[in-house]
């Protein structure tokens, strides 16, 4: 697995050039997140593999832990490699085979990979892959009976389906799914932590220009601060604009498809008719923009709790700004969509934010602007998912527990 990361620090540039042409991505971001990170993948996964204490005395039996088997990988197209990484390079330094089906708007860095690991010699059989469309070849993966497992990352409709279809088999599915995560932005900030609250929410609701499944794209602020907080975003957002991927310091990529960019389009025009307060942005293309599927920087206030806006995912850069009466309505609000994959606090005194956190139903909270950890468990609560990927967490995803009483 080291190796694997290896090969894959020795072509960052060439993969990352790859991954920005076909997702829109950042030539910067994408060395940085696309490639950097499944290095981390691979190399975390060859350390555990190498320190996990895989037996265990309890008693009179003797517990240990087996590789799965035969694990199905179905991946996104937004984070191409990295989410690859999260699942084969954790599965096979478990001891189990793949077979592999990344996303068909985005494959070139899988066969990269293949390349990488066919040039470092595994056995034959061990990485597979198999590329074409989600119905056809994912159906196929999740119904195969030698298949003893399926992790897939997608959207809930496609998720549903493969734990569907997994279940005439009876097999395990680990599904990591969309959401729709709140960012709650407390009263007691001084005014110009405010701000750096606001505007880093921004950040996080429009990375990857909104292409991430655990976006920050609600951001709950006090209603007394409303004002405030409506201020600092739409200068923020404002300040965002359209690049070239390849543009130095650019800071809003294109979205992947027409489909995605007509989708995010269709989802602000709803926000409009359902009568939010469109501060920046608005349905179009951005100004200046001959070419690439760009759609507007948009922030919306007065959100609440019924609109479409508010409840489902938009895959796109659309902050909706809703208030709460008190940190016990923020943490209802925050609360009250189907899903729960990742949130976020900002207050004064971090210990009540983690108290806050603690309340949030969902898989992980950034607590002051916390970064993001490879090494932590990420997977969501409700309908963003089950299972954990990452860290000795995701590891233990691709075993099973063995009893043997002696």
């Amino acid at each position: 697995m080291s190796r694997i990361g290896d090969g894959l620090a020795a072509r960052m540039d060439e993969i990352a050039t790859a991954i920005s042409r076909e997702t829109g991505m950042s030539k910067m971001l994408s060395q940085l997140v696309q490639v950097g990170l499944p290095i981390n993948s691979f190399k975390q996964a060859s350390a555990i593999a190498e320190s996990y204490v895989y037996e265990k005395e309890v008693g009179s039996s003797l517990v240990v832990r087996e590789p799965i088997g035969v694990v199905g990988c179905i991946t996104p197209w937004n984070y191409p490699l990295h989410q690859i990484a999260a699942k084969v390079a954790f599965a096979m330094a478990a001891g189990c085979t793949v077979v592999l089906k990344p996303s068909e708007v985005a494959p070139l860095d899988a066969f990269m990979l293949a390349e990488i690991i066919d040039e470092i010699g595994l056995p034959a059989g061990v990485f597979n892959m198999v590329t074409g469309v989600g119905p056809v070849v994912g159906e196929a993966i999740a119904a195969h009976p030698l298949i003893d497992m399926v992790s897939f990352t997608g959207s809930g409709r496609a998720g549903k389906r493969v734990m569907q279809v997994g279940a005439e088999t009876v097999k395990r599915v680990a599904l990591e799914l969309g959401g729709k995560s709140a960012n709650i932005i407390g009263e007691d900030l001084d005014a110009e932590t405010f701000g750096k609250a606001v505007k880093s929410g921004v950040g996080k609701a429009f990375l990857n220009s909104g292409q991430t499944c655990s976006a920050l794209t609600r951001m709950l602020v006090p209603k007394s601060r409303l004002a405030e907080a409506e201020e600092h975003a739409a200068a923020a957002a404002s300040a965002m604009k359209p690049c070239d991927p390849f543009t130095e310091g650019m800071n809003l990529g294109p979205l992947a498809s027409a489909a995605q960019r007509d989708r995010v389009n269709g989802y602000i025009q709803k926000g409009i008719d359902e009568g939010a307060k469109l501060l920046v942005g608005g349905v179009g293309v951005p100004e200046g923009v001959t070419k690439g599927y760009y759609v507007k920087p948009t922030v919306f206030s007065g959100v609440t709790e019924n609109m479409t806006i508010a409840r489902e995912e938009i895959f796109g850069p659309v902050l909706s700004i809703m208030a709460y009466n008190d940190i016990d309505d923020a943490v209802r609000i925050a609360n009250s969509t189907d899903y729960g994959l990742a949130g976020g606090v900002w207050m004064a005194d971090k210990d009540k934010a983690t108290a806050v956190a603690r309340r949030m139903r969902t898989g992980q909270v950034e607590v002051n602007g916390g970064a993001f950890n490879p090494n932590a468990p990420f997977g969501g609560y409700k309908q963003s998912g089950n299972g954990r990927e990452y860290g000795e967490y995701g590891f233990e995803e691709f075993l099973e527990i063995k009893s043997m009483q002696r």
